[in-house]
This record gives C-alpha cells, structure tokens and sequence, in this order.
C-alpha cells in the first residue's frame, strides 16, 4: 500500500464514496489503472494543537498497518479523515469500525460527477416571463 501525498488526489478521493465512524470518516474512490491501492490520512485543526492531530494521525496509521488487505478493494483510494474521538477511542474497537466502514463503502454505488454545464441547471425567470431590466 501507498500513501496519498498530493492536494489533488486528495480531492479526487473526496468526490468519491463515503462512510462515517465514530472516530474517523473513510472516503474511497476506485482508479481506472493498476496501481497499488493508495491510502491518505487527514485531520483537520479543529481537532486540537498539533501533539493532539498528530497523534489522531499515527493511531490511523497503526489501524490501517493492522487492517488485513483483503479488506481494501485494488486499485483503490481512501482517505481517513481523523475526528477528536479518536484519541480516546478504544483502539480494537476502531479497527473493527474501520473494516465495517470499508465493507460499506464497497456496498454504495459510485458517485457519478457532474458538471455544471451537463446539470440543466438554469436561472429561474421572473414571473409572468417578463425579464428584469436594468436601470
């Protein structure tokens, strides 16, 4: 396995599936080669000082150096994204929570991504059809 490091993986990752946990919320996000699966950890500063994030983060690394690999699909993403329970959280318990998280992400259908141009979104007319002049 490898790691997400780049701003934009981290993004694609985030448009993809989800799944929330007490601890922590998995995103997951199928790629289109045959690279390794890659896995991204993130926390965000409304968690705490930094001793505190980073703690969050190496008790998200541990769970998924734990995790058996038949758990994470192949050519995969995912991305934990750490919540303040983590620190206190028992740790057998959130690796329970992160397979049962993984085996739901494997059971929604994709998101399918829509631009604004194919969405048919238009500006609302004003009533009776007259357009608005400007003064």
């Amino acid at each position: 396995m490898d790691r997400l490091r780049q701003r934009a993986d981290f993004l694609a990752v985030a448009n993809g599936t989800r799944s929330n946990s007490a601890a922590f919320v998995v995103q997951g996000r199928s790629r289109d080669d045959d690279g390794p699966i890659r896995i991204g950890f993130t926390v965000t500063k409304k968690n705490g000082t930094a001793t505190e994030r980073n703690r969050i983060r190496r008790r998200l690394r541990e769970l998924v150096k734990r995790l058996d690999v038949t758990s994470v699909r192949p050519h995969h993403d995912y991305v934990l994204v750490g919540r303040r329970s983590a620190l206190t959280r028992d740790f057998a318990t959130m690796l329970d929570d992160l397979r049962s998280a993984l085996h739901r992400l494997d059971r929604q259908p994709a998101k399918k991504t829509v631009s604004s141009k194919d969405s048919g979104f238009q500006l609302p007319s004003e009533p009776g059809g007259a357009s608005r002049k400007s003064n």
